[in-house]
């Protein structure tokens, strides 16, 4: 499905408030989806390890499409959407790989440095990996919040270079702009998300053994009160950064959409709490580049009224549709190139 065609996002009744479609969004997981994948050890450039988990459908065979799926900030193979959206995405034939950022998950004891918005290599890793596991399929990336900068910035680097059998690109609510949306964090109604953020990282990086020393180093002590103080005392030096607007600055993927060539789609939310949309507007973006800003959702909520989709998961089944539109239309494409040779 084109997203000239997507159904308008009517929320919930009981979460029309955009604080309530994503404290919801974050809080309430879905019915348990028992984990069956098999894990991958990917080796990044710089040495340090990812993990991905592949979940195959028995229907699904070589040259058919496959996801990969990269969650946000802090984000794991377990985050509340993941097994969700990869569950219908199997159920529908494709093949999803959910990554592990590094230092979470699986992969928490396998990095040697913390994962960041940036870490474009991370996702270009793992697109590479399926390329040697799958070599003849085509790959769609999907990114969420902190993950959809990095799958756009790794677009956006490479262009219209080859890089496996990459065609596509989901990113949903991304940061584009890095230090706008960190300042949008320190408003009134927004600290609530920038205080749980760093509360979470830093219980993370507290039982990394390979951090424990660098935390030391880095005196966290007093603790940081937000994600701004947190990325300039931690994730700015030990990612080779020399401050927080540094880091920001370097690892937005806004400077770099106009030279995305794969087909894209971006969805974002006009009253995402951590997104401001204001970061989308005067965006260079490409030709293959859609963007959908729905008025409501939230920061990665999206839950709908029923009796539009199978359940109230509205994003979720615009992911399904696009993909599902996607690949039809490439192996349509591939067809009309066949027979004219």
């Amino acid at each position: 499905m084109t997203p000239e065609r997507f159904p308008p996002f009517d929320p919930h009744p009981l979460l029309r408030n955009a604080h309530a479609q994503t404290i919801f969004a974050s809080y309430v997981r879905p019915a348990r989806i028992h984990y069956q994948a098999r894990r991958h050890e990917v080796r990044v450039r710089d040495g340090d390890t990812i993990v991905l988990h592949d979940d195959c459908p028995t229907n699904w065979k070589e040259g058919d499409r496959v996801v990969l799926m990269v969650p946000g900030l802090g984000g794991w193979h377990q985050s509340p959407f993941m097994p969700r959206i990869a569950a219908k995405l199997n159920a529908a034939g494709f093949r999803t790989f959910r990554m592990d950022l590094r230092g979470f998950g699986v992969g928490y004891r396998l990095a040697r440095l913390p994962g960041h918005a940036g870490r474009s290599e991370d996702s270009t890793a793992a697109v590479r990996k399926i390329a040697e596991l799958s070599p003849h399929s085509p790959v769609t990336a999907i990114g969420f919040s902190m993950g959809g900068n990095i799958v756009l910035k790794m677009l956006g680097e490479i262009g219209d270079a080859p890089l496996g059998k990459l065609d596509s690109c989901i990113a949903v609510a991304p940061p584009i702009d890095l230090l706008n949306c960190s300042m949008h964090m320190l408003r009134p109604w927004n600290r609530m998300y920038s205080r749980f953020l760093v509360l979470a990282l830093l219980k993370q990086v507290k039982r990394h053994q390979p951090f424990v020393e660098e935390v030391r180093r880095l005196a966290l002590k007093p603790r940081p009160k937000t994600l701004l103080e947190f990325d300039d005392r931690f994730t700015a030096p030990l990612g080779g950064f020399v401050d927080a607007y540094d880091y920001y600055t370097r690892s937005s993927s806004a400077p770099l959409m106009h030279n995305i060539a794969r087909r894209t789609l971006v969805i974002t939310a006009a009253d995402d709490p951590l997104i401001p949309v204001s970061i989308f507007d005067d965006l260079a973006l490409s030709s293959s580049t859609t963007l959908v800003i729905t008025e409501r959702g939230g920061h990665l909520g999206y839950v709908g009224r029923s009796g539009v989709d199978p359940d109230h998961r509205w994003l979720d089944w615009r992911i399904v549709d696009w993909i599902d539109w996607h690949d039809q239309r490439a192996m349509n494409q591939c067809g009309s190139l066949a027979r004219r040779e």
